[in-house]
């Protein structure tokens, strides 16, 4: 059977949160967003629940273990790429609980980690994941990124 349907890309990102800030790491040595603070986050691969990406990215870029039952979902976004190729649906969860302390785990991708308040960010964070922490202050569980220049 053929569909004539979207095929978006599916990304999991995760707000570990602690005495009120939130781990970011600094981009660096990847193809994408250098110099911005992220979070931890990547692609599901295929055959892998939304979940298990969340656990396994944690545990890949900042050395936590977390169980799914520990991740809360918090916010989705569909999110057309810079260049317009790609659309994406990213998926945010948070945890507020995990095993171990939270450290630069890919230092070929990521030159830091920090501890930010939400309220007080630099002003080099990925554009989609500040947009995401803006939607969910105001209480929104979805939002769209990237399809009107403007509304970002």
């Amino acid at each position: 059977m053929s569909y004539n349907s979207a095929r978006p890309y599916l990304a999991c990102f995760v707000f570990l949160r602690r005495g009120g800030k939130l781990a970011f790491l600094l981009r660096s040595g990847t193809d994408w967003m250098n110099g911005y603070y992220g979070l931890p986050a990547g692609k599901i691969e295929v055959d892998e629940p939304l979940l298990s990406g969340a656990v396994r990215e944690v545990q890949e870029e900042v050395g936590v273990d977390v169980l799914e039952s520990d991740l809360r979902m918090v916010f989705m976004a569909h999110r057309k790429s810079d260049d317009d190729t790609l659309a994406w649906i990213d998926v945010y969860f948070e945890a507020d609980t995990w095993g171990g302390e939270p450290f630069n785990a890919e230092p070929h991708k990521h030159s830091e980690l920090v501890w930010l308040d939400p309220n007080d960010l630099p002003k080099n964070i990925v554009p989609s994941v500040r947009f995401a922490l803006k939607h969910i202050a105001a209480g929104h569980q979805y939002g769209e990124f990237g399809w009107v220049k403007d509304e970002q």
